[in-house]
Formats: structure tokens, C-alpha cells, sequence
């Protein structure tokens, strides 16, 4: 299979270079047809601009009726469209006597496609730049769809040029378009633009697309064009004006017609019944060339109304503002558009696609079972995909893009446990449960549950939630329709959309007693320091670091902190050379053993097994870490020979194999400042592996939801537990959550300064002046019990981290947010003079590209650390801790 997906995929690349090739060497134009003409006219930009250094356009054209014809008019296409638009127009408005003029707009027919610009402010321009070409002083302009528009940018333009203005069937207030709003309709032409780019070149066309009707110039006259400017340019134009629309135009509602209308008291308005759609030109010739010559006759003989000459009633109409509640509801093609981006929105996210639609709702654009069915259909199109992701590709696939993004490896696992708990229900279950609906489905596919059975249940829960969702919405949206168009535009959308959001999370939470404790959880993570993640922390701290770095003359001299590691110990420094740099023959640096990712599978594991002994004189638990991590990643407890051998095989990245130290863990944050023989210890950490105690009755994961500080962490603590989390432990019984004591995997960091003595310095600085070129950081020890450590005795020393480890007792709950800071400003300031005064007698700094490759190194290695849920790298950061 292998083997033949990378024939397929070779095949696919060069039939797809062989395209591109055969795109590019394909003319820019299409040939003249007969009776056709061209001019080469200069490349305008957005602006009208003429644009110097590009190559001239040639613009195509269609030239009937006598070329003497003091009467000229103008016909412009719509898009996509060419001048074959009007070829049941043309001849008989020129058997009138009038010279008719088609051109094929640039990017269209067979005038020039790639064009710097195609917004109807630019086809304009070159409207006009033909006219000019062709010696035609003024004529009258008849703009078919958006034609319309670029006959408005011709008024705009050359007022004096337009003699009269028809718009058929066009476009024009950016209101009635679309969405409504210029924003969203931008967003939503350029997302047309990038589909039709893509298929431009990733499928093999050897230009075809180019050549079809649906191209990227035709999406690119929409995402070019600026539609905001035609309302202003039609409340202020003075031309004869006649507006013919039909009455079933899906594509620019008859609602647009009536609005310019309004807003033009000159206007003639004809609107066709009987079935008359968008394309007037070939529905209804017959009658748009008996109104339009009419019309043209008025103006010629100066009996067509102009702004100036329009009835009073109708002028002060069209100084009233634009009434949003005028808006009509989608219709045809734009309602099909609408209800397809819902349903691919879900794929993003199923609550903004539901807020969106409920929106829509509210504003009356769309029908709430129409709103609520395509919501519908995205979630279970895309849930479904899910569920044969997991089932068919299994759990190898939920290590990689992108179901590792949607459904992490340890999320799935916990609902894998949860199905075995409580069986198919589950489905229906986490549909009402935010957190757990992706991990849920991929779940229920990767242990195979009955196809029928989970689209069952899955479509049950989905026909309840998500019309409730969007109805709740709509109610939202329709409270605050006034204000939204009072004034708050798009922020006050955005505001309603953040605080539906947060509700649509929140709420379902609150009905339950799981729920509410994960709120609470979630209460305490926004609220207590000691939980925010390191980039939210240390955002206070990165302006004192830059002011330390102009003080001290060198941003980077922190880096010369430690001379004995490479930046001071700045990121992805080798545990084992620390460790042989306190000298492993110590009593106090535990044994250990270096396993190299280049060795054999065989080597590693013999190693392993050299190390731990065999048999009854083995020597378990043993620590296996990376060589080069932090923050606990990739730590592990290894109980046994088997795991360790299946570890020590498995390796990717270079690791050492640690003797476990019994008792408890301290963290000692040692700084030898400038010019003194002995350092001090800046501060010290007490860390407590925490415990939840059994009843008999709930589960470790109820156990530790109802305990008020381990809820905080209740993700992290269950990805440590894996499916001891489903155990329910007997009364009295103690259950560790974590084994590790780092904070990032769960440990609570205690203040532990009344424990610092004058005999746990002395015996602190004996081992940190055997390191020869180590001033500041911070010793992980663990010690008997905390009166051992306060005398000195039985100190053994795990690791050892350089300039960006933490004084961790900052994270002391006890501690308030100021006391907390004020730890850590103290610490970088005291790296920084302890850096700058290495530096000042010769200790080499590393630069910013040094720091950017040692972290780019060490985040590649990370991705290979092992956890022990089998899931992937813990959560880095750039401190230890």
C-alpha cells in the first residue's frame, strides 16, 4: 500500500507540473471572434489609476450601428459574462440609429485575463479609456448585473461622460448583497477567490479552468470591487436613470432594485413578473428592449427626469437613511450559499456555526429550520468523519495531524474508559458535555461500536441540541437587534457572539455536579497565578527582562550566567553532563546511566538492564527521563524490567536511566553573586505529590473533583492517572495523583524559606562548588524528610537546572499575585547581575540566533518525549518548573 501511494503521488506531481507548464505557456486572451474589434488600452489599478511599467490591456469589443451616431450606447457585461451578453439587445437598439458599443471587460471574453486589478472601479477606467480610443464623447450606459456598478464608477468617474444610466438586473447598496455587511461579503469573496486558486493548482486543468466560465478573474471582480462606494454615488448622481429587475431575482433581490429606486428619484423602475428571474438579457429580451429604447428616446429628446427635475415626495424619500428592517430574507442561490458556510463553519466550531445561524435568525435573513438543519448536517457529516477516522485508521492515527489536533491521544483513552463504564449512552451523553464530544466519537470508531447504533443515538442528540442552540441564539440576536444596528456594528456582533459563546460552554456545565466543579476548576486556573500557563505568567516579566537588558548593556549577557552550560542553561542543556559535572562518584548525585538514541535497540536495553541489575537483586522503581527536557517531560516511573526494556527500545531521542530517591522532594534555588566566595540559597520549595482519599464509593476522578484544589488541574492530573482514574478505592485508602514532582504535571509548590539553616547552605555549597562554572539555579533534591534536609543530611541531588529555572516558591498558594512577582522580578535581576559580571572577565554570551536554534532543537526533541498515558510531550515552557 505504501509503495503504491507514493507511485500515485509521483504520478499526481507530474501530471500536475505537466498542467502548470501548459497554464502558463497558455495566450492570455482568446481569439477575436468575427465581427469583433480591439483596442490595446494602459493597465489600470483599484483606484483607476493608470499603472506604469505593466503591459497595455487589450480590450476586446462588439461595434454596431452607424459609427456617425450621435446617440451612443454603452453595454457592459456582467460577471462572469462577455459582450455575448447583449447579442438580442444589441442589433435592435442600434436599428434605432444608435451606435452600440459591447466591450468584453479585462479578465473576460477575449479581452486580456490577468489583469492587475478587476474591480468595477478599475473596469471603469477602462470603459472610459475605450470610449476615448473609439472618439465617443458620452453615451448612455447600460450595466448588466455587476456591469450596474461599473457604470456607477463611470458617473463617479466622468460624470459628464454617462448621458444616462440602465441598470439591468444589477447590483449596487452592499445592504441587499449577499450577507449584508462589506465585511462578511469581502470574507466570503475572498474565500471564493483561495477555492478558485487552489483549483487552479492543485488539480491538473492544463488551463481549462482558466478558460471556463467560473474562473478566478470572476471571483476577483467580486473580492477587487468595493461595493460601499455605489450608495453614495447613487444619492448623488444626476443622470436619467432606468431600473429593470425581475420580480424572482435570486441572485440581487428585487428588494436592491426598489432601494436604488429610492434613493435615485429620477429612476424609472420596471420590475417583471410572469417568472422574470436575474437574466433578463435572455428571459425577457423582447420587453427590456421595448422599455429600454423608450427610455433612450425620453433622454435623447430631454424628456427623462433627472435628479433636479424629480418630484418633490420622491426626493424626500430618498433623503430618509436606509432601513435595516427593509433587509429581505436570502433567497435562492445566496440562501444556498449561506446554509452550505454553516455547515462547513461547523467543522471549525458547531457553536459559532449555531450562533451565526441564530443570528441569522434573529435578523430575519433565514428560516430557523433551515438555520437549524444545516447546522445539523455539518455536526454530523463531520462527527461521522470522526467516528470512521477512529475506526478505520485506529488509534496509530490519533498520534498525527490532524485528529492529534481534535482528538488528543489521552482524551480518547479517557472516553474509551467512559464508554466501558456506561456503554453506548455515552454518545448521547457528550453531545450535552463541551469537552468531550471530538474524543467521544473518534472513540466510539476506534473501539468499533456499531455504525447504525452510533449514528442512532449521535442523530437523536442532535436533533435536540442543535435547533435548541439556534433558537437561543435567535432569541439573543433579536433582543439586541436594536442595539446591534443602533451603532455597534461589527464589534457589538462580536461581543454578542463572545458572550453566546461563553454561555453555550458554560451553561450545560451548570446542570450537573461534574460540571459545576470543572467550572470551578476553570474559576480557579483564570484566578490563581499558580496555575496560569508560562507564556499568560511571565507577560508582566518580559518588559523587566528587556529593561535588565539595556542596564546591564546586552539583552543576552543572562547567558553567561553559567559558563559550565551551553547559554547558562537557557534551554536544552544535557542532564547528564550536569550530573557528571557534580560529580557522579558523590554520595549525594544519584547513579545513573546515559542511553544514546544511536545505540541499538539491543545495546539500549542491555544497558538498561546493566544498569538496574537482574533478577531478585534488580534495582525498580528506576527514573527514565530525556537527557534534554523540562518541566517533567517525558518523565517517567518505570516499575519493572519488562517496561523498562520496552522503554529503552523505544527511545528516539538520548535518555538516562535515574536510581529512585525515596522521600521528599525540595526544590533549592542556589545563587553565588558577584564577587563573593559562596553563594546563598535565594529560596527554597517544598513539593507535595498530592492525594485524594478513598470512600468506597465515587471514583479517583470524583474524588478528585470534589477536592478544592485538585479540580483546578483535573486535565492533567487524569492524563497522570490514565485508567486508574475509573478505580474506586476503598475506604481510607490513599491514592497519589502524580509521581513527578514538577508543577506542570500537578505537584504543589510550597514555600519552604523556614527550612533554610546555616547547615543546609554549608551542604548546599560543598556540592555546588564541585560544578566548577555554576552560579545560579536551581537544585530538584529530595532529602528523608524536611528535617533531614534543614540539617544538611541526606541530601541527593536529581537534577539541576540553569538560568531559566524558577524560585518555584512563587507558586506557593499562600502567596499573593504581588509576592509572586516580586519573587521572580528579584530572580531575573539577580540572573542578570550574576550574567554581566561573568561576561565583564571573558565569559562568552550566546546571541538570539543561538538561543532560537537550541529552542527550535530542543521543541524537536520534545515532540519525541514519551508520557506515561502514551500520548504525547507534556506542556512546554520556557522556565523549569
Amino acid at each position: 500500500m505504501g509503495r503504491a501511494l507514493k507511485i500515485a503521488a509521483a504520478a499526481y506531481l507530474a501530471v500536475l507540473v505537466a498542467s502548470w507548464i501548459a497554464m502558463e505557456s497558455a495566450p492570455r486572451e482568446r481569439p477575436l471572434a468575427e465581427g469583433r474589434a480591439s483596442l490595446d488600452l494602459p493597465a489600470r489599478g483599484g483606484e483607476g489609476r493608470a499603472l506604469g511599467g505593466e503591459e497595455p490591456v487589450r480590450v476586446a469589443y462588439l461595434d454596431v450601428g452607424p459609427p456617425e451616431a450621435e446617440s451612443v450606447v454603452l453595454m457592459l457585461h456582467g460577471s462572469p459574462g462577455s459582450a455575448g451578453d447583449f447579442r438580442r439587445l444589441a442589433d435592435p437598439v442600434a436599428a434605432t440609429g444608435r451606435r452600440v458599443i459591447a466591450p468584453d471587460l479585462p479578465g473576460f471574453g477575449a479581452s486580456h485575463w490577468h489583469v492587475p486589478d478587476y474591480s468595477v472601479r478599475a473596469h471603469a477606467a477602462y470603459a472610459l479609456d475605450l470610449l476615448d480610443g473609439l472618439g465617443v464623447d458620452d453615451a448612455h450606459v447600460v450595466g448588466f448585473s455587476m456591469g450596474g456598478g461599473v457604470g456607477l464608477e463611470m458617473i463617479a468617474e466622468s460624470p459628464a461622460r454617462v448621458r444616462s444610466l440602465t441598470m439591468l438586473a444589477s447590483l449596487g447598496v452592499e445592504e441587499l448583497e449577499l450577507l449584508g455587511d462589506h465585511d462578511l461579503n469581502h470574507a466570503l469573496h475572498v474565500l471564493q477567490v483561495g477555492a478558485f486558486r487552489a483549483a487552479r493548482w492543485l488539480l491538473p486543468h492544463f488551463g481549462a479552468l482558466d478558460r471556463s466560465f467560473l474562473s478566478v478573474q470572476y471571483a476577483r471582480n467580486f473580492a477587487d470591487t468595493d461595493q460601499r462606494r455605489l450608495r453614495p454615488i447613487l444619492e448623488s448622481m444626476e443622470q436619467p436613470m432606468l431600473i429593470l429587475h425581475g420580480e424572482g431575482d435570486f441572485l440581487v433581490p428585487v428588494a436592491a432594485a426598489r432601494e436604488h429606486a429610492r434613493i435615485a428619484p429620477q429612476a424609472r423602475l420596471r420590475v417583471y413578473g410572469d417568472g422574470a428571474h436575474h437574466f433578463l438579457p435572455w428571459e425577457q429580451p423582447d420587453q427590456v428592449v421595448e422599455d429600454l429604447i423608450a427610455f433612450l428616446d425620453d433622454v435623447d429628446a430631454g424628456d427623462a427626469e433627472t435628479r433636479g427635475s424629480a418630484p418633490a415626495a420622491r426626493v424626500a424619500a430618498a433623503e430618509r437613511p436606509f432601513d435595516p428592517a427593509d433587509v429581505p430574507p436570502f433567497e435562492g442561490p445566496a440562501l444556498f450559499a449561506v446554509l452550505v458556510l454553516l455547515a462547513l463553519l461547523t467543522f471549525a466550531s458547531e457553536d459559532l456555526a449555531c450562533i451565526g445561524a441564530g443570528l441569522l435568525v434573529a435578523d430575519g435573513r433565514v428560516g430557523w429550520i433551515a438555520a437549524s438543519a444545516a447546522c445539523f448536517v455539518g455536526i454530523f457529516v463531520g462527527d461521522m468523519l470522526l467516528y470512521l477516522a477512529g475506526r478505520t485508521l485506529g488509534r496509530p492515527a490519533l498520534a498525527r495531524a490532524p485528529l492529534k489536533w481534535v482528538a488528543p491521544a489521552s482524551a480518547v483513552d479517557r472516553a474509551s474508559h467512559w464508554f466501558e463504564r456506561k456503554g453506548v449512552a455515552v454518545i448521547f451523553l457528550s453531545r450535552f458535555t463541551p469537552g468531550l464530544r471530538l474524543p467521544t466519537y473518534v472513540a466510539a470508531g476506534v473501539l468499533r461500536t456499531s455504525f447504525l447504533r452510533f449514528a442512532l443515538f449521535f442523530a437523536i442528540a442532535g436533533v435536540l441540541w442543535t435547533p435548541a442552540l439556534v433558537g437561543i441564539a435567535a432569541v439573543a440576536g433579536e433582543r439586541l437587534r436594536e442595539f446591534l444596528h443602533g451603532g455597534a456594528g461589527l464589534w457589538g456582533l462580536l461581543i454578542l457572539v463572545v458572550l453566546l459563546l461563553t454561555a453555550f460552554r458554560t451553561i450545560p456545565l451548570t446542570l450537573t455536579h461534574r460540571g459545576r466543579r470543572l467550572l470551578r476548576g476553570k474559576w480557579l486556573r483564570l484566578t490563581r497565578f499558580e496555575f496560569w500557563p508560562p507564556w499568560f505568567a511571565y507577560l508582566p516579566i518580559l518588559p523587566w527582562i528587556a529593561w535588565l537588558g539595556l542596564r546591564h548593556r546586552g539583552l543576552f549577557k543572562v547567558t553567561a550566567t553559567n559558563p559550565a552550560m551551553p547559554a547558562g542553561g537557557f534551554v536544552g542543556e544535557s542532564k547528564s553532563e550536569i550530573l557528571a559535572g557534580l560529580g557522579p562518584a558523590n554520595a549525594e548525585v544519584p547513579g545513573f546511566v546515559l542511553l544514546r538514541a544511536s545505540a541499538t535497540a539491543d545495546e539500549r536495553a542491555a544497558a538498561a538492564r546493566a544498569f538496574t541489575g537482574e533478577g531478585d537483586a534488580a534495582a525498580f522503581p528506576v527514573i527514565v527521563k530525556p537527557d534534554k527536557g523540562q518541566r517533567g517531560s517525558g518523565v517517567e516511573v518505570v516499575r519493572g524490567p519488562e517496561e523498562l526494556d520496552r522503554r529503552a527500545r523505544a527511545l528516539e531521542h538520548d535518555a538516562i536511566v535515574q536510581e529512585f530517591v525515596p522521600g521528599e522532594e525540595f526544590g533549592v534555588f542556589y545563587a553565588r553573586e558577584p564577587g563573593r566566595a559562596a553563594g546563598r540559597i535565594f529560596s527554597l520549595t517544598t513539593k507535595v505529590l498530592p492525594t485524594v482519599t478513598g470512600d468506597g464509593e465515587r471514583t479517583v476522578e470524583e474524588l478528585l473533583l470534589d477536592d478544592p484544589r485538585a479540580c483546578a488541574m483535573h486535565a492533567r492530573y487524569l492524563d497522570e492517572l490514565g485508567p486508574a482514574a475509573d478505580e474506586v478505592p476503598a475506604h481510607g485508602e490513599a491514592r497519589r495523583l502524580v509521581e513527578v514532582g514538577t508543577h506542570a504535571r500537578g505537584a504543589v509548590f510550597l514555600d519552604g524559606g523556614h527550612l533554610v539553616t546555616p547547615a543546609l547552605e554549608d551542604a548546599v555549597e560543598r556540592i555546588a562548588a564541585r560544578y566548577e562554572g555554576f552560579d545560579f539555579g536551581r537544585f530538584d533534591v529530595r532529602a528523608p524528610d524536611a528535617e533531614a534536609l534543614s540539617r544538611g543530611e541526606g541530601l541527593r541531588v536529581i537534577e539541576l537546572n540553569g538560568v531559566t529555572s524558577e524560585a518555584t516558591d512563587a507558586y506557593d498558594p499562600k502567596h499573593s499575585l504581588r509576592s509572586a512577582y516580586g519573587v521572580l522580578f528579584r530572580q531575573w535581576d539577580l540572573a542578570y547581575r550574576i550574567g554581566a559580571a561573568n561576561a565583564a572577565r571573558g565569559v562568552p554570551t550566546t546571541g538570539l540566533l543561538g538561543i532560537l536554534r537550541a529552542w527550535s532543537g530542543y521543541r524537536k526533541l520534545q515532540k519525541g518525549h514519551a508520557r506515561p498515558d502514551g500520548g504525547g510531550p507534556a506542556s512546554g515552557g520556557t522556565t523549569r518548573s
